[in-house]
């Protein structure tokens, strides 16, 4: 009982700096989910979780979403998830451990290095993005979001 506590206040804190910083939500609560539930179950967890954020900012801001980019980044980004997904799901937790732990800790100079080179992607790079980082958030449960944030809006 306590752990389901737990994890209901510090997703409630997550969300609250979430929604003021504009991301982090997911970084936040992802260790909480693996040290209570385990990697294993806190893949639907997160992925729920996503979903739910996801659909919140799409309702917000409905009229400001480039749908094109949406489906070309959309049309690789699912069926790779669903890939990456189905990958973790066969990996040992152990191997899952040290995969999050490598991934977050290369995050640091990747976010660093899209902040300095403001690149614009073309649709059909978009798609390839859109598959690459489809399969991560697949297999590390937290990717797609922040990692692409950096090539928006589309170049021509």
């Amino acid at each position: 009982m306590f752990s389901y506590l737990f994890v209901l206040l510090a997703g409630l804190a997550a969300g609250l700096i979430g929604g003021v910083i504009g991301t982090g939500s997911s970084i936040i609560l992802l260790p909480i989910l693996v040290y209570t539930f385990g990697p294993k179950q806190a893949v639907p967890i997160m992925a729920l979780a996503a979903v739910m954020a996801n659909l919140s900012r799409v309702l917000v801001w409905w009229k400001q979403v480039e749908w094109r980019a949406v489906a070309a980044y959309a049309v690789t980004g699912m069926p790779a998830a669903a890939l990456g997904a189905r990958t973790l799901l066969t990996l040992p937790a152990h191997v899952i451990d040290v995969c999050l732990g490598i991934f977050f800790i290369g995050m640091i100079p990747l976010r660093h290095w899209l902040a300095t080179h403001r690149n614009r992607l073309r649709l059909w790079q978009l798609s390839i993005a859109g598959a690459a980082i489809g399969f991560l958030t697949g297999l590390v449960l937290s990717t797609g979001r922040s990692a692409c944030r950096r090539f928006w809006p589309i170049g021509s």
